[in-house]
């Protein structure tokens, strides 16, 4: 077996046998319960710019940007834009390794990747600061409700120029808004790509870290991915490609995390 085969098999154990491994999942849930306290995941920035994220899934998302390749990554939920300057970050280097491998010169205006995101209240310090940063140029915002009729309206014609699609859902995390933005976003979603739904964990944590919030157990982005993921086994969805729409759990990307935001909100489109 030659040496390549042999780690990507070994790797492939390893998440396996952390699947297996009930007392280090609870280990891992008592982790991310008492980090949770400390609002851990705002402690982190991406190129300058904070990202309200947890590390281990900012690594998941280089890593499913440089397996996809979109061309198009649409985001709900801005904040203060680290998110996007990540996505824009590995857009720029697929452009760039593009450019190596063809040998023809790499022209930033022209090049086709793009981050779209949408937010109801876009702050104008972070705006501002978004639109300034070196990346800026890559990255288009809309503000208004993710849902509105007029914005997906927006989203919808800026996504049909683009081949390939990732989406992200990370904006108000009530069950019925998430639902509703699944049901809009999710059939952009290019075949072989993903629609990642983040802070599914809210169902996995205790009422009363919410308690200032109109979500909670029950009521909560995870609670709405199941509602989706029914929906489309028994009444089905077309993709915005008119093709049948599909997804299935990626199990193995939350496995091998082991601390997640997104527990069951890794979808990829199958």
């Amino acid at each position: 077996m030659d040496p390549v085969t042999e780690f990507r098999q070994q790797v492939a154990r390893n998440i396996e046998d952390i699947g297996k491994d009930a007392g280090f999942q609870a280990l891992s849930n008592t982790w991310l319960q008492e980090a949770t306290k400390y609002f851990y995941s705002y402690n982190f920035s991406w190129l300058g710019r904070p990202v309200i994220q947890m590390p281990q899934d900012l690594y998941a998302t280089q890593e499913l940007i440089w397996a996809v390749r979109p061309d198009l990554v649409i985001e709900t939920g801005i904040a203060h834009g680290g998110s996007l300057i990540l996505s824009a970050s590995m857009l720029a280097l697929l452009d760039y390794c593009d450019a190596m491998q063809s040998g023809e010169p790499l022209d930033v205006r022209k090049a086709p990747r793009r981050v779209l995101g949408i937010d109801i209240d876009i702050r104008e310090h972070n705006r501002k600061a978004i639109e300034a940063h070196p990346l800026g140029g890559k990255i288009s915002m809309i503000q208004g409700s993710s849902i509105a009729p007029e914005t997906i309206a927006q989203v919808k014609e800026i996504a049909r120029n683009h081949k390939t699609v990732m989406v992200f859902l990370d904006s108000n995390h009530t069950h019925a808004h998430v639902l509703e933005e699944l049901e809009l976003y999710a059939p952009l979603t290019s075949k072989g790509s993903y629609c990642v739904v983040f802070d599914t964990m809210v169902e996995d944590l205790p009422n009363e870290f919410w308690n200032n919030r109109p979500w909670g157990k029950g009521d909560n982005p995870k609670t709405a991915v199941w509602e989706y993921m029914r929906r489309l086994k028994e009444d089905g969805r077309t993709a915005a490609d008119g093709q049948p729409l599909a997804f299935q759990y990626d199990k193995t990307i939350e496995t091998k995390l082991a601390f997640t935001a997104a527990p069951d909100g890794f979808l990829k489109r199958v």
